[in-house]
C-alpha cells in the first residue's frame, strides 16, 4: 500500500530551483518510496542511481566533472538513494550542482549523511534539507479517513507508524524487534567510534522508561557505568539518528523555575514499547500518560518539520512542581498544552506562568480534540 505523504508536495515546489534536494531521515520510513512518488508526478527525464550497487558506488566516487556529465546524460531529473553509501558524496553533489544547476539532483540517505558530516560543508548555500519520518497520523488519516484512523489510535500508540508496521497487520510485534534491534542505530556503529556498543541499547531502555520525565545525565552514567559525557554524547547520536529527540525546559522570568532540565521522546511509540519489550494494550498498562504524550509530541514534530513551522518547543516546571507539559514559542507567542489521556480529567493553567508571561494561551489536548493539534483536522 502506497500512502502519500505530506513532504512530496513541498518537495514537487521545491524542484529545478539550482539546489540539490537532501532527504534524510531514519530507516526505513520510506525515503525510496517517496523518491518514486516524485518521480512519477514528474514528466521529466529521470535517472536513478541506487548506491546501494557497488559499480554506482565506484561511479560517483571522487568522479571527474566530465565522467558525471556522461554519467547523467540527457536527464533532466537525477535521484541518487542511499547516497550514505559513497564516500565524501557532499563533494560529489557539489560537483553536480555547479557544473549542471538546470538538473534537479535529488539524494536520499540514512542519519549516517549527517553522522559523517560528509555533506554539511560541501553544499553550505546549495541544498534544501528535509527530513522524513515514519508515517504520520495525519497521513493515515488522508488515505484511510478519519473515521477508520481514530478507531485504530489505541493500536498506533502501541505499536507505532513504521510503514512496515502499518503495511502488514498482524506481523507488528515481529518487524518491530527487528527495527528495535541495533539496525536502526547501526550508523552509529558505522560512522563514530564507540567503544561500548551494548551501552547504547541500555541507554535506549533507560531513556524509553523516562518518557515525560526530566532526565539526569548523572543519574544515566552511574546505571550505564560510563561517565556522564559519554551519555550525552550517546544520547546526541541517538537524535542525529533520529530515534529520539528532546525538549528544554522553558525560563525567561520566574526565580524557581528549571533552567537546565530536558526530557527525551521517541519518534516513533512502536519503537519505544519494542525496546521495552512491551507491547501490551492499553487497557492494561499502566504507562498510558505516558504513551499519550510521547505520541502527540512525536506527532506534533512530524507536523511541525513537514510545515515548516519553526517554532521553538519546551516544557516547563517549577521547584514547586507546577508545570506545563508543552509550549512553542513563535516569535514571543506562547502557546501551552497539558496533555490528558482521560477526557474527563481536568488540567489547570499555571498562574504563576500566566501571571508572569501574559502572551500565553493554553489548551487541553485529549482524545476527543486531539486531530487539529497533530495536523489531522482535514
Amino acid at each position: 500500500m502506497t500512502i502519500q505523504r505530506d513532504l512530496e508536495k513541498t518537495i514537487n515546489n521545491r524542484l529545478f530551483k539550482k539546489k540539490v534536494i537532501v532527504i534524510v531521515g531514519p530507516r526505513q520510513v520510506g525515503k525510496t518510496t517517496l523518491l518514486q512518488l516524485i518521480a512519477d508526478s514528474s514528466d521529466k527525464r529521470k535517472l536513478f542511481l541506487n548506491c546501494d550497487e557497488p559499480d554506482i558506488r565506484r561511479k560517483l566516487d571522487l568522479p571527474t566533472s566530465t565522467q558525471l556529465k556522461v554519467l547523467v546524460g540527457d536527464a533532466e531529473l537525477v535521484f541518487i538513494d542511499e547516497a550514505q553509501r559513497v564516500r565524501d558524496i557532499g563533494i560529489t553533489l557539489k560537483l553536480l550542482i555547479d557544473t549542471m544547476p538546470e538538473k534537479q539532483i535529488i539524494v536520499t540517505g540514512s542519519s549516517a549523511l549527517e553522522l559523517s558530516n560528509s555533506i554539511t560543508e560541501p553544499l553550505t548555500g546549495r541544498k534544501f534539507e528535509y527530513k522524513l519520518f515514519p508515517f504520520s497520523f495525519a497521513e493515515l488519516c488522508k488515505d484511510q479517513g478519519f473515521l477508520e484512523e481514530s478507531r485504530l489510535l489505541e493500536h498506533r500508540m502501541i505499536y507505532g507508524m513504521y510503514p512496515d508496521v502499518v503495511n502488514n497487520q498482524g506481523n507488528e510485534r515481529e518487524i518491530l524487534t527487528n527495527l528495535a534491534s541495533s539496525y536502526l542505530y547501526k550508523d552509529i556503529f558505522e560512522f563514530q567510534d564507540i567503544r561500548k556498543p551494548e551501552i547504547i541499547e541500555k541507554l535506549l531502555q533507560a531513556l524509553a522508561l523516562q518518557i515525560g520525565n526530566e532526565i539526569s545525565f548523572n543519574e544515566l552514567s552511574q546505571l550505564l557505568g560510563v561517565d556522564s559525557a559519554t551519555v550525552q554524547r550517546y544520547i546526541d547520536l541517538l537524535e542525529k539518528s533520529y530515534i529520539v529527540f528532546h525538549l528544554r525546559s522553558y525560563s525567561r522570568n520566574v526565580r524557581n523555575e528549571l533552567k537546565k532540565s530536558r526530557k527525551i521522546y521517541f519518534y516513533d511509540n512502536g519503537i519505544r514499547n519494542a525496546l521495552i519489550s512491551n507491547l501490551n494494550p492499553i487497557a492494561i498498562r499502566n504507562d498510558t500518560g505516558a504513551l499519550w504524550e510521547n505520541f502527540l509530541l512525536s506527532e506534533r514534530m512530524k507536523c511541525n518539520q513537514y510545515s515548516q513551522n519553526y517554532a521553538s518547543c519546551y516544557f516547563w516546571r517549577t521547584t514547586q512542581q507546577q508545570e506545563i507539559d508543552y509550549i512553542e514559542d513563535n516569535n514571543d507567542l506562547l502557546s501551552c498544552f497539558e496533555f490528558k489521556w482521560s477526557p474527563t480529567k481536568k488540567a489547570y493553567f499555571s498562574a504563576t506562568f500566566s501571571s508572569n508571561y501574559p502572551n500565553s494561551s493554553f489548551k487541553v489536548i485529549n482524545p476527543e480534540n486531539f486531530f487539529e493539534f497533530i495536523g489531522a483536522d482535514l
